[in-house]
C-alpha cells in the first residue's frame, strides 16, 4: 500500500521516513480513514468508546509495543512513532490519546522501570492489547506538582504492598484491565510505580461525566481502598520520582504530534468545507480572508512538524532532554489552540456543528493543551535550561 501524501505536509516532511515505516504508516491511514472516521463523531457526541475491533485493528497494524525491543513489530524510528501520533489525531484526538497511553505511558513504565523478568511477561500482553493500561499518576489534589504533592500511599505489608489513596483523569480508567499505579512509600517518601489489575479488591473506578473534549476517552476518578498486590508487581526500578520523570519524557514529544495532528484534522475540515461553502457567488476559498486563514493555519502545522521532526531526532541520537520536549509540546499546542479557532471562524456558524468534524478538534484541543505538562509548566522547564534558576513556585 503506498503512503499518499497529506496535503497539509507542505515541505513533505513524510518523505524521509523509511520505506518500511512508509507502508505502515500507508496502512494505518487507510485504516483510520474507513474504520474509526465515519463513526467517530457519533461515538464523541455521545462520550462513548469505540467498538473493540478499533483498538484490536491497531494491535494488528503494530503501533503498540513499538519502542521495546521485547514487542517492536519493526524497525522504527522516534520520527515516525512521531507520525503515528499525528496520523491518529488528524482522525480523532481520543484515540491518539489511548495509543499514547498504553504504548508511552504504560508499556513506557515497564519499558524504562521493570525488570528483564517483568519486560518479557508484560509488554507483550499490552502490545498484543490482550491487556488494556491505564497511567494512573495525577490525583484530586496533585497535578503540575505530583513531584511532591502524591497523597496515595504504599505500605510494606509482609510480602505485599498495600496501596491506598484516590486518583483522577485517569484515560481509560473505567475500561483498562491493568493500570500503572504511582504511590509514595510509607518507608523513605519515595514515588513507586505497581502494576495493579483493575480486578483487584478495593479498586474503583467511576467516570468523569459532561467532559467537553476528549469525549470518546473514558477518563475516571479512582480509589484504592487498600488494594493488595505481591512484592512483583512492583516495578523493579520504579524507586522515586526520577523514575516516573524518565516515562515522561519517552511521551512529552509524542503528545506535541499529536498537536499537530489535531490541527491538521481541523485544517483540512476546513479547507474541504471552503472549497464547498458559497457566498456573494463563488466558494469562500476564493475570498482573501480565507485564504489568510489558509496560510496562517499551514503556517502553525509546518513550523511544528519541523520542530516535533527534530526533536524525536534527538530521541534518536539520545540527546534529547527534558527541555527539548517541554519546548516541542509548548510550542506545538499553542499552534494549534490558534490554527483550530482559525479552522472554525473560516466556517461561521457551521463550524460548531460536529458534522463537519472541525468542533471536534476545536474543543479535543484545550485537553491536548493541559496535559503531559500545561502550557505554563512546559515554559518553565525550558526557562530553567535557558537560566539555570527553577521558579515552578
Amino acid at each position: 500500500m503506498n503512503l499518499t501524501p497529506l496535503a497539509s505536509d507542505f515541505y513533505g516532511f513524510e518523505n524521509a521516513l523509511q520505506d518500511r515505516e512508509k507502508a505502515v504508516l500507508a496502512k494505518l491511514r487507510h485504516f483510520l480513514e474507513t474504520e474509526v472516521k465515519p463513526i467517530v463523531n457519533d461515538h464523541w457526541a455521545r462520550a462513548e468508546w469505540l467498538p473493540a475491533s478499533v483498538v484490536k485493528g491497531l494491535a494488528e497494524i503494530g503501533v503498540f509495543g513499538m519502542p521495546w525491543k521485547e514487542t517492536q513489530p519493526f524497525e522504527n524510528s522516534a520520527v515516525f512513532r512521531g507520525w503515528v501520533a499525528l496520523e491518529l489525531a488528524r482522525i480523532d484526538a481520543s484515540v491518539a490519546t489511548l495509543v499514547g497511553m498504553q504504548n508511552g505511558l504504560v508499556m513506557g513504565a515497564v519499558g524504562v522501570a521493570g525488570s528483564p523478568e517483568q519486560r518479557a511477561e508484560w509488554l507483550p500482553k499490552f502490545a498484543s492489547a490482550e491487556w488494556l493500561g491505564c497511567f494512573a499518576l495525577t490525583e484530586p489534589l496533585s497535578g503540575s506538582d505530583s513531584a511532591r504533592g502524591l497523597r496515595t500511599v504504599a505500605e510494606r505489608d509482609g510480602d505485599d504492598w498495600v496501596i491506598t489513596g484516590e486518583k483522577r483523569w485517569i484515560g481509560s480508567g473505567t475500561i483498562a484491565t491493568h493500570a500503572i499505579v504511582w504511590a509514595k512509600s510509607t518507608e523513605d517518601g519515595e514515588v513507586k510505580g505497581f502494576l495493579v489489575p483493575t480486578d483487584t479488591p478495593g479498586w474503583s473506578a467511576s467516570r468523569i461525566e459532561n467532559k467537553q473534549a476528549l469525549r470518546i476517552v473514558q477518563n475516571a476518578d479512582i480509589t484504592l481502598d487498600k488494594v493488595r498486590v505481591p512484592a512483583g508487581m512492583k516495578l523493579a526500578n520504579a524507586n522515586s520520582f526520577r523514575d516516573t520523570a524518565s516515562v515522561l519524557r519517552l511521551t512529552r514529544a509524542e503528545v506535541a504530534w499529536a498537536a499537530v495532528g489535531n490541527s491538521i484534522g481541523a485544517y483540512e475540515g476546513a479547507v474541504k468545507y471552503g472549497a464547498q461553502r458559497e457566498q456573494f457567488g463563488k466558494t469562500i476559498d476564493g475570498h482573501q480572508l480565507i485564504q489568510e486563514h489558509y496560510a496562517k493555519m499551514l503556517g502553525n502545522i509546518t513550523s511544528s512538524i519541523a520542530l516535533c521532526t527534530r526533536v524525536s531526532a534527538m530521541l534518536d541520537e539520545g540527546t534529547q532532554k527534558d527541555e527539548h520536549a517541554a519546548l516541542a509540546k509548548e510550542f506545538a499546542a499553542s499552534r494549534m489552540r490558534e490554527t483550530v479557532a482559525w479552522a472554525r471562524e473560516s466556517m461561521g456558524g457551521n463550524g460548531i456543528v460536529l458534522d463537519y468534524d472541525v468542533m471536534r478538534h476545536f474543543a479535543d484541543a484545550e485537553a491536548l493543551y493541559s496535559y503531559e505538562g500545561t502550557r505554563e509548566m512546559n515554559a518553565l522547564i525550558v526557562g530553567r535550561a535557558i537560566t539555570g534558576k527553577a521558579a515552578f513556585v
